[in-house]
């Protein structure tokens, strides 16, 4: 909230009578003292003692010079107020403030004072030792409420209470507060409630029918009314009336309107309703019902079938002539509306130069009025309101008393423009209409039209012209002050007014509350439109960027909208030179709430700029806030402003700078600046682009070479974050690709609107990340790009591509650099093959089905050689290419884009293909692992998997089924439990009795992950019944293979399993592997063995474990390890002892039943933290023993 800019604690004269007081000193010593008695009890500062002649030599002078007895001099009651209020005598200013105002003479500091919230708030802060309260200072809690609220028994003088008075401060308005909330919201409810529908029909007809019925009166028009009616009491000055009607209506707010209800705007006063009501008022209808039949003997007869038609026919013909003859005469009345116009510029060219000539006629008329033989005085009033004049009537006060009596009139200095214009028309048409007169009456009445003088009833007395200018000077008028002057001259035209706001608005803004600053919006901008002074166009336009300190979203959106209606009126010209430099100065703001508006300035104002100060000012002020501003909202609002200022540039030469930017956008750090980019940005520069010609020659190529940049350079470590960048932009420039190839198509030229044109259908083309990004906004219309798209698919598959340029260069040479790209990717990365495989289903959704089948996927089977041939080992044996990214790009990007029948089948028949090639030539599985975790994200897809993977299932080859056993456990995440339970288990439990060992262990990481994400119960004891009988078969015993997959995966499920699966199955084998462990004899077989036990372990360690399972497995496994590990390796054993010890600690912890204390909750913390850093210890482990040792050092 601002403060006002006048202080209420100094008096207007105390900065003189400081003055006065220092020079006083400074002339010599003090004279005698005063008695007591005449020295005024009251507590002034030194200030306004010096200044009333009670301090120093000022107040000695001022005694010895009074007679004695005599009483010294009165101190204004302004100088009391300010003095009360800087002592803080907050109640004695009160009770003062209330007596004056009951005495009629109402001072305004203590109004001004008493009607500002913020001089009783307090803020929470804790304020400097020097700027801390005096004891005596008024404190009270924020709030919105006033004096109203407070409470001054509590300030007394034993100190603050700063604590406990808050609270108490708090709870009396958090208390009001929600009685105010249960308040409206029974307001709320009742007014809902309570409608018109809740009438009987028939009450309802009563009360329209018979004006003495009265409806009932709802809860909100009872407390509108209410409200209007203490207003009025209030204007008529009924003041006890209002006070007994708002004892009555003590559950309303009087003071404020909003209490009556919710965004219910104010309506007017009684007395003005009254006054309008006849106007609204409508006279009734008189209603008769009136019955009418034909004689069936004047009835003609109905014309025959063939009569009607060529009738029919003749009355179309005829207004069909008719239809031609209103367009001829549209088009004569269009050539006489021009011809007129320019003889209407060319009349009010010579009009112009008719009121130059005239205005020399206006004083002459004035000095030859005739006066009454009655002494009168004219003075001019009511004259029109473009008279170019305004009175004033200081001059009227001293020639009033002149002995020529004539009209003192004041004319603006400023060249009298057309605002006589009125003025002389009448002259001239009082002078046609009085020709049959004197020659002298015209000149008068055209006197009369100009200034419209009124009488004045002059006394018949004899006194001198300087004596009544003495008596006048008894009239108190305050002329000689700014304000006084600005009030003393009326403005009677737009020109007077515009220069009186130019003058008055600095002084007016400042006084105005900060939170309702925006409501001068209107007055500066229409000011600054209008004002003859460039030098004031300028100061009003730097008060209206400096108006709110820190803008709000609102605030901005009205100070822009504010801006553009400026530009609108004033043109490019003066926008250039009047507003673009108060953004310059703007630019690096301290404030970001500024600078956002200079940034939301630069765009708004685009349309209306000159060319050349877009493409060069504003894009460098652009510029340099994006490249230099900290705060991501301003860099938003710049990227979005560049969008605009890109659809308005038309100089080739800054098409790098703009791609420089954009480039620079892309990169930045902020997400909110990257999706204005893309959003905004992005769109706008792309359609610049394709008018250039360079988005097929230039920006496309470009971010492709930047991908395959990366992509070179990513052998060392792939940059996933650029790279999604440049393929997400790639992603946004396929719209306007795609709107490229139709506009310049070799139909193009055919496409007219006839007819009904079919819808386009709602999944034709991706949801576009914005309305820029959207095909049919970048054609023009959907009907447009309906005929467009009819027209493409009927090219594509009876005509082909011959000569269509556009489309044969995404053929021929975007489509194999893509494919070729997408070879060089790294199949494990799993960010880099999404990016892509979005990209192409893009692609082939935007360009459509006929353009995918025929174009893209010929382009990828050539690549992957598996359209015609069957799968043969020995051909396909060192085809490298299917491991490459190629398939998963192919798979999840180009055959997903279209999900009909023969598209699913075409991509299982490849997934399987490619399963059953890369399994029998033993070649890696990652390029069909990235295909099966793409496709698995989407739950459309689980059931197109699961066929692929039953056909793996019952294939012949044991490779096959090994490796469609461990596909399962990709798919297995994200799954639907039923389908798991009907599906999944099924074929897994199928895979575990295999005659191949291989197969049989390659289902157990699908078990787990079904162990770690299912939690039906059946299905979980399935599971579990079967990794039993993988641990408890003797024929496993001897299968190293097997219990390395099982201990780690229990080591990799475990810590997610559910606690009961753990406790009951994981912890128990791993013990028992453990200690058959220690009987190994092979030692690499017992330390893979061992090694794989210690990661389950160290992973299990984080689980709550009860002190049974503790005791009886857990610690007991661990020594086991221990033992193979102090043989096998000894850098281990030391972790291990770490862990034993700690297991140990807990249980013994657990053993003493203590009451909890701040002893035993230190003692937990203190566990917690070892645990803690015992598992940081263990990220950092390397296979180094040197490492290993040092670990557990004590540190010194």
């Amino acid at each position: 909230m601002a403060a006002s800019s006048v202080n209420p604690f100094l008096s207007d004269s105390d900065e003189e009578s400081e003055r006065r007081s220092r020079r006083g000193k400074d002339v010599g010593a003090p004279g005698p003292s005063l008695p007591a008695a005449h020295i005024p009890t009251l507590p002034l500062s030194p200030q306004q003692e010096a200044g009333y002649g009670y301090a120093g030599v000022g107040l000695r002078e001022t005694a010895v010079g009074l007679p004695l007895g005599a009483e010294p001099p009165r101190v204004p009651l302004d100088t009391i107020a300010a003095q009360l209020l800087r002592d803080q005598y907050i109640l004695t200013a009160l009770e003062f403030h209330t007596e004056l105002q009951e005495a009629g003479r109402e001072l305004p500091r203590l109004r001004d004072y008493f009607s500002n919230p913020g001089n009783f708030e307090r803020h929470t802060s804790t304020p400097p030792k020097d700027l801390a309260p005096a004891p005596g200072q008024l404190n009270r809690a924020g709030s919105i409420s006033t004096l109203d609220s407070l409470d001054f028994a509590r300030y007394s003088d034993d100190g603050n209470r700063e604590t406990d008075e808050r609270v108490a401060v708090l709870e009396f308005e958090l208390r009001k507060a929600k009685e105010t909330i249960q308040s409206l919201r029974a307001n709320l409810t009742q007014a809902a409630a309570f409608t018109e529908n809740d009438v009987p029909l028939q009450e309802r007809k009563n009360y329209k029918s018979s004006p003495e019925i009265q409806e009932a009166v709802k809860p909100l028009e009872k407390r509108a009314l209410n409200f209007l009616v203490n207003e009025y009491l209030l204007k008529i000055n009924y003041k006890l009336t209002s006070i007994t009607f708002s004892d009555e209506n003590d559950d309303q707010d009087f003071e404020l309107w909003d209490d009556v209800g919710l965004n219910i705007p104010k309506p007017p006063d009684l007395l003005q309703m009254y006054r309008e009501y006849g106007s609204h008022a409508t006279s009734s209808k008189e209603m008769k019902d009136v019955a009418v039949q034909a004689e069936l003997d004047d009835l003609e007869e109905l014309p025959s079938v063939e009569e009607s038609a060529t009738l029919q026919q003749l009355q179309l013909e005829e207004q069909t002539k008719i239809v031609q003859e209103l367009q001829d005469q549209l088009h004569v009345l269009n050539n006489e509306k021009i011809s007129l116009s320019l003889q209407i510029r060319q009349l009010k060219s010579e009009i112009e130069a008719l009121k130059r000539q005239s205005l020399a006629a206006v004083p002459t008329a004035t000095d030859s009025m005739v006066h009454s033989p009655a002494m009168t005085e004219q003075v001019p009033e009511n004259r029109p309101v473009d008279s170019g004049e305004y009175l004033d009537i200081r001059s009227f006060e001293r020639n009033s008393c002149s002995e020529e009596k004539e009209v003192s009139t004041t004319y603006p200095k400023d060249t009298i423009t057309d605002y006589t214009c009125p003025s002389v028309t009448s002259v001239t048409a009082t002078t046609l209409t009085t020709n049959n007169k004197k020659e002298t009456e015209p000149a008068i009445v055209c006197s009369k039209s100009v200034h419209e003088p009124v009488q004045f009833d002059k006394p018949n007395r004899t006194l001198s012209p300087a004596f009544h200018q003495a008596l006048m000077s008894f009239c108190r008028m305050a002329t000689d002050s700014r304000l006084g002057a600005e009030v003393s001259r009326i403005a009677d035209s737009e020109q007077c007014v515009m220069l009186m706001l130019g003058r008055c608005l600095p002084h007016i803004v400042p006084n105005v509350l900060l939170a309702k600053r925006e409501e001068l919006i209107p007055l500066i901008l229409c000011t600054a439109c209008l004002h003859p002074e460039p030098k004031e166009r300028d100061q009003l336009l730097h008060i209206l960027f400096n108006l709110i300190k820190r803008p709000d979203d609102e605030q901005r959106q009205m100070i822009l909208t504010g801006c553009v209606a400026f530009a609108r009126h004033v043109g490019p010209t003066r926008v250039e030179a009047e507003l673009l430099p108060q953004c310059w100065e703007q630019i690096n703001h301290k404030y970001p709430e500024r600078r956002l508006l200079v940034a939301e300035a630069c765009g708004a104002l685009a349309p209306y700029l000159p060319k050349e100060i877009r493409s060069s000012l504003v894009l460098s002020m652009l510029q340099q806030m994006l490249t230099e501003d900290k705060a991501d909202l301003v860099r938003e609002a710049v990227i979005k402003s560049l969008g605009i200022i890109m659809a308005y540039i038309d100089d080739p030469d800054k098409y790098l700078q703009g791609f420089e930017l954009q480039m620079s956008a892309l990169n930045d750090p902020s997400e909110r600046v990257i999706n204005a980019t893309h959003q905004v940005f992005l769109p706008a520069f792309a359609a610049w682009t394709t008018e250039l010609g360079k988005l097929q020659s230039h920006l496309i190529p470009t971010l492709l070479s930047n991908i395959e940049k990366i992509l070179r350079d990513g052998e060392h470590g792939l940059d996933d974050h650029k790279l999604h960048l440049y393929l997400s932009a790639m992603q946004s420039l396929i719209p306007p690709l795609f709107a490229l190839v139709l506009k310049n198509a070799p139909f193009a030229s055919k496409a007219k609107l006839q007819g009904e044109v079919p819808q386009i259908e709602v999944t034709r083309f991706p949801r576009p990340a914005s309305p820029l990004q959207d095909v049919a906004t970048i054609i023009g219309s959907r009907e447009q790009l309906s005929v467009l798209l009819q027209l493409y698919d009927n090219q594509l598959e009876h005509e082909g591509t011959t000569g269509w340029e556009n489309l044969l260069w995404v053929v021929n040479q975007l489509l194999p650099q893509l494919i070729e790209t997408v070879g060089k990717i790294n199949v494990t990365s799993t960010s880099c093959v999404h990016d892509f495989s979005r990209y192409f289903w893009r692609l082939c959704r935007t360009f459509g089905k006929i353009f995918t089948n025929t174009k893209v996927k010929p382009q990828f089977q050539e690549i992957l050689r598996l359209s015609e041939e069957a799968v043969d080992v020995s051909a396909t044996a060192g085809n490298g290419v299917l491991t490459k990214a190629t398939v998963p790009i192919y798979a999840t990007g180009v055959l997903t884009s279209y999900n009909q029948e023969e598209d699913r089948k075409l991509l299982v028949g490849f997934l399987e293909d490619v399963m059953t090639t890369l399994s029998l030539s033993h070649a890696p599985l990652d390029s069909l692992k990235a295909s099966f975790v793409e496709l698995g994200a989407n739950p459309a897809y689980h059931e197109l998997l699961l066929t692929v993977l039953w056909y793996g299932v019952v294939h012949t080859s044991a490779l096959v089924r090994c490796t469609a056993a461990r596909m399962f456990e990709l798919i297995v995440r994200g799954m639907n439990e039923a389908l798991i339970d009907k599906r999944v288990a099924p074929a897994l439990v199928t895979l575990s009795s295999d005659l191949e060992f291989s197969v049989r262990i390659a289902t157990i990481p699908a078990f787990g992950t079904i162990m770690e994400t299912v939690t039906q119960r059946e299905l979980l004891e399935r599971v579990k019944m079967q990794l039993a009988s993988f641990l408890e078969d003797p024929q496993y015993h001897d299968q190293h293979s097997l219990h390395m997959e099982i201990i780690k995966t229990f080591g990799r499920v475990g810590p997610n399993a559910e606690p009961r699966f753990r406790d009951e199955f994981v912890l128990p084998n791993l013990h028992k592997l453990a200690i058959s462990n220690n009987q190994k004899a092979v030692d690499t077989k017992r330390l893979d063995i061992a090694i794989q036990l210690f990661e389950a372990y160290s992973a299990l360690s984080c689980c709550f474990i009860s002190e049974e399972l503790m005791v009886c497995h857990f610690l007991p496994g661990l020594k086991c390890l221990r033992t193979d590990m102090e043989h096998l390796s000894p850098e281990h054993e030391v972790i291990l002892g770490s862990m034993i010890k700690e297991c140990e600690q807990k249980v013994e912890n657990r053993t003493v039943q203590e009451p909890q204390s701040s002893m035993s909750i230190a003692a937990s913390l203190v566990s917690e933290d070892t645990k803690t850093r015992f598992l940081n210890k263990m990220g950092q482990l390397s296979t180094s023993g040197a490492m290993l040792a040092n670990v557990f050092q004590r540190k010194k």
